[in-house]
């Protein structure tokens, strides 16, 4: 009974609450099908007034005889020719010039075994048997896992669960190539794609970068052939999936009929840090072990074979400006010189300028005209007639069904949730993704996905939205269309044998004892 009294508290759709309870007319059934109604007769008035022409048109045209109709083509004969001359050419140059169409065939996501699983208890065990923290660190790290939003099923490399702490290479080695050959296996069992058809290979690990590099172990493990256009991003932070995916649909541009690997992952051996500065000590708290591996196709044959096609990226790096270039950084801590990775007090606000930059950009391609036009209504009378009204935030919800934006941590979340005007509904996948597995780096916009084909969310046709933010600073956009509803008594994901015990009700604090 509790689990289905969670599970109703958190898919329940978020009412704001006016101040004073105060009823808000703005939520109202009556406005809700006015705007709905007003949405409708905007985005298709060119339909609405074509309509009339068009139906004049069949009535002057039903007056004539079909003969009377040849009669007339007959003595026009020059010009039926080169109007339809101008037609095939026309037609030939836009087919050819087009940008090739990019679909998603499959995906898959790494779901360690049960002995990497690593409960909050265990995490502040193991830091505390470390002998490296102080008690001050170890009260901070604590604090910030209560507030985590995090559950007891997380997952940790193996070397960070010995005591001292394993970060040799060979540990470091050991648990990247566990999380991508996990993921790469079951993409390739899934797709019955074989290695050596794979023409390009993309992978992204932002702070393990070593000689030879991932991407290149990948091509040595699978065997992949010797003209593979291979590549691999480092330094990029949590968003750097959406630009691995943005490079691949680059290069399926220009090389046909090709399949294009991306492989997204982080490793934690070998950045864990073990001192006391509390900006580098948040890190710790919040990586957790994980990698997803996307097959992306540019053949025309995958199109009834893909779950779905990709429709736009859109990226932004707010790097020129210090601040944002500084707010996540590896360096060394002055006490100890040893490295970690620093969030800045910054961090909230420059990740909302990053992402307000990002959907200034993307707004006019996704959104419908009647939210455009009523930004740019409420935009010119605040900003011309000075009138002193809110700007206008245009409904996302009306461009996509579906949210995926970056686990990154509960403060984010809440961010955009409010931001963008999401519902718990819309959440749920990034929330769930927190809790289950934490905050996996790029990896974790494709756990999300995997969540709502989990739970049989996707319908063909559904819009998809993924967000991610990382080092630089940048904020990056990934826009998908479902080509087929999701089965998922068909699929295969790390959700599927558990999806039945979520949502759960995710406490504001939950107090570790250990």
């Amino acid at each position: 009974m509790a689990d289905e009294k969670n599970k109703s508290l958190l898919s329940q759709p978020l009412l704001k609450r006016e101040k004073n309870n105060l009823p808000n007319t703005f939520l109202s059934v009556k406005l809700k099908y006015v705007k709905l109604g007003y949405h409708y007769v905007v985005t298709n008035a060119m339909y609405l007034m074509l309509m009339p022409v068009l139906c004049m048109m069949f009535a002057h045209l039903s007056t004539f005889t079909v003969v009377e109709l040849w009669n007339k083509l007959k003595f026009n004969l020059v010009t039926v020719v080169l109007s339809s001359t101008s037609i095939v050419f026309t037609a030939t140059l836009y087919f050819m010039s087009r940008p090739r169409k990019v679909y998603l065939v499959d995906f898959s996501c790494y779901k360690p075994g049960p002995s990497h699983i690593a409960s909050r208890e265990l995490f502040m065990q193991l830091s505390a048997a470390s002998e490296v923290f102080t008690e001050q660190s170890l009260a901070f790290q604590k604090k910030i896992l209560e507030k985590s939003g995090y559950g007891e099923m997380t997952y940790a490399p193996k070397g960070l669960m010995h005591v001292p702490p394993d970060q040799s290479m060979a540990e470091s080695w050991s648990e990247s190539e566990m999380v991508m050959f996990g993921a790469i296996d079951d993409l390739l069992a899934k797709t019955g794609v074989k290695p050596r058809d794979i023409g390009i290979l993309v992978v992204n690990s932002s702070l393990f970068n070593p000689t030879p590099s991932l991407s290149a172990r990948i091509v040595n493990h699978y065997k992949l052939r010797g003209n593979i256009l291979s590549y691999n991003l480092g330094g990029m932070g949590c968003s750097a999936g959406i630009i691995s995916v943005d490079l691949a649909k680059d290069l399926l541009q220009v090389h046909p009929n090709s399949y294009a690997l991306v492989v997204s992952t982080e490793n934690i051996t070998r950045n864990w840090y073990l001192g006391n500065d509390r900006s580098m000590l948040v890190t710790n708290c919040l990586f957790r072990m994980g990698a997803a591996a996307v097959l992306l196709s540019n053949r025309i044959f995958d199109r009834r074979l893909s779950k779905y096609q990709l429709m736009r990226t859109v990226r932004t790096h707010k790097g020129a400006d210090d601040k944002s270039f500084n707010c996540v950084l590896q360096r060394e801590d002055p006490d100890t010189q040893r490295v970690g990775v620093s969030l800045s007090k910054d961090l909230m606000v420059i990740a909302g300028e990053a992402l307000k930059t990002n959907i200034t950009t993307l707004g006019p391609l996704v959104l419908p005209v009647s939210e455009q036009l009523l930004f740019f209504v409420t935009l010119v009378a605040k900003k011309v007639f000075k009138m002193k009204i809110k700007p206008y935030i245009p409904d996302f919800k009306l461009a996509f069904e579906h949210f995926c934006i970056h686990a990154g941590g509960r403060g984010v979340l809440d961010q955009l949730e409010k931001n963008l005007e999401l519902t718990e509904w819309h959440m749920e996948p990034s929330r769930m993704t927190l809790y289950r597995f934490g905050n996996t780096s790029s990896s974790s916009l494709w756990y999300e996905l995997a969540y709502s084909e989990a739970k049989g969310r996707i319908k063909k046709g559904d819009r998809i939205w993924q967000i991610g933010f990382g080092s630089g600073f940048k904020c990056n956009s990934a826009v998908w269309r479902a080509m087929r509803a999701t089965d998922p008594a068909k699929e295969k994901n790390p959700w599927m044998d558990e999806v039945d015990g979520f949502p759960v009700r995710v406490p504001k604090v939950a107090p570790i004892v250990y």
